[in-house]
């Protein structure tokens, strides 16, 4: 018999609108990430398109009959809002929602919304409710979507659109300066804890990389801790900190810090930084790239813009390739080999794309010793770890 009402509420339908100004290179994977954004936080694809853009119109960021066109499509296939995997302006955003008649969510917002369920410390509230205020403050009068499905009482996720959209500026600007000096007084006693470290003279080694690489894994491997690891997008936003022997009577600190993303809005970078400076401070960084991403060189490079954007470019690095059992069947194209290089395995090509990385595998243990050993070597180096 046909059921007379649904038992769980229907996932928000998407339609995804990426921009490309016609060049070749990155486009795909640009388009396979908003995917899985959108689909990390609850919403099923309803369709992807790409457009192309020579000339950015002011009132669309593209031409009308373009938009027009896209605002059909999006009627056709029934969807609920539309993702953009670029960042137009308030006034922008207003015009695309008159013209379809639904929510406009930039890339921006996806992240935001993504980082407030993944929220689970009353510094990673804090955080993330100052940058959703400092994204909103100039788009007021956006239509709200509550993008996800129910999921309870969590701080943050609660449909707080309603309100938001009822909320003058005044009001909004006095939260986001309540947020900034509770957060300046998180700050506060995280250099309090800095400090005490010092003084016990403990290096800091901090695990950085894209999101969903593998850093609370490794952390847990190398420290037997039982730190949170799931396989979704920033499942971990709070700086974690183990102690760590990378040989007998070598004591060192490893701290797991907030994963890194193309394009991480400036917001959440401004919010964030308390944590981050966990790795702006550290004395070697553990860079961990998961090899059995097929645009590798794309993470690599957008934790390097993020490590120069928060002033940590000098610190050591050692690169770690993570999730080699992933890639024994590795296609050749994805895995970048070249004529020299196709006689080689999957793992010893990528050691020759990422020279002085180290190979390994959290989930079979392979490479883990190794790895020890090369931050043995350079802590050593550096004449900072204590001999106890």
């Amino acid at each position: 018999m046909r059921k007379l009402y649904e038992t769980e509420e229907r996932a928000k339908r998407a339609f995804l609108v990426s921009l490309t100004a016609g060049k070749t290179g990155g486009e795909q994977a640009a388009g396979v990430e908003l995917r899985r954004l959108a689909e990390t936080l609850g919403l099923a694809v309803a369709g992807h398109e790409t457009i192309r853009v020579r000339d950015r119109q002011p009132k669309f960021g593209m031409g009308s009959g373009k938009a027009a066109g896209l605002a059909e499509k999006a009627a056709e296939l029934e969807a609920d809002c539309l993702v953009f995997d670029w960042d137009p302006s308030p006034s922008q955003q207003r015009n695309w929602e008159d013209l379809a008649g639904k929510p406009v969510v930039d890339r921006q917002e996806l992240i935001i919304r993504i980082f407030a369920e993944r929220a689970g410390t009353r510094e990673a509230e804090l955080q993330v409710r100052l940058a959703e205020l400092s994204y909103f403050l100039p788009r007021l009068s956006h239509k709200y979507i509550d993008l996800s499905r129910q999921r309870g009482g969590r701080y943050g996720t609660r449909g707080g659109g309603e309100t938001r959209l009822e909320t003058d500026r005044r009001k909004i600007e006095q939260n986001i300066h309540r947020l900034e000096k509770e957060l300046e007084e998180v700050r506060k006693q995280r250099q309090v804890r800095r400090r005490r470290r010092k003084r016990q003279g403990l290096p800091v080694c901090a695990i950085v990389g894209y999101t969903n690489a593998g850093k609370s894994s490794l952390l847990n491997a190398l420290t037997g801790a039982d730190v949170l690891v799931e396989d979704k997008l920033f499942a971990t936003l709070d700086a974690a900190t183990r102690r760590f022997e990378p040989e007998p009577g070598m004591v060192s600190l490893l701290t797991d810090t907030v994963g890194f993303i193309r394009r991480l809005p400036h917001s959440l970078i401004r919010a964030f930084r308390s944590t981050l400076e966990e790795a702006v401070l550290a004395d070697l960084l553990i860079h961990v790239l998961d090899a059995s991403e097929p645009d590798i060189e794309n993470c690599f490079e957008t934790t390097l813009s993020v490590l120069r954007e928060l002033g940590a470019e000098d610190i050591p690095i050692i690169t770690v390739l993570n999730k080699t059992d992933r890639i024994a069947a590795f296609p050749s194209e994805t895995a970048g080999q070249t004529a020299e290089t196709e006689a080689a395995s999957p793992v010893e090509a990528l050691l020759q794309r990422f020279p002085e990385s180290v190979a390994l595998s959290v989930k079979n243990g392979t490479g883990l010793d190794e790895l020890k050993k090369r931050i043995a070597v350079s802590l050593r180096k550096s004449r900072l770890s204590p001999v106890q």
